[in-house]
């Protein structure tokens, strides 16, 4: 249902994905493309997804935007690359702001200070 919009997204998620090394990405996102979509403007635009190498980590099932989010991701083979490598989670919050962390590497950072 949200794979287009997704598939839209898709090269900039990719590059902030990478940056992440560096530090924690947001991406605006354009609301109305979503709710043009969605049961209406209340549809709870809300979700988090862990990705550990590669693969989904949680539950996002019951979320209809992140699991199309996911699949996107993972069908496309430079973006599942970059996942492969870590641990790195992608959310949404209701100001329509995807954020972009790479959990490792701040672990790691945390760790050796």
């Amino acid at each position: 249902m949200y794979a287009q919009i997704w598939i839209k997204y898709l090269p900039i998620i990719r590059i902030l994905l990478k940056r992440t090394k560096q530090d924690n990405q947001v991406l605006d996102l354009n609301r109305i493309d979503f709710e043009r979509l969605g049961t209406g403007r209340k549809a709870g635009y809300k979700f988090t997804i862990e990705f550990k190498n590669g693969k989904v980590a949680n539950l996002i099932s019951s979320s209809a935007l992140a699991s199309d989010l996911a699949t996107v991701m993972l069908e496309d083979a430079n973006t599942k690359q970059i996942l492969e490598g870590g641990f790195y989670t992608v959310s949404l919050n209701t100001k329509f702001q995807l954020l972009i962390k790479a959990v490792a590497a701040a672990e790691a950072t945390t760790t050796e200070a």
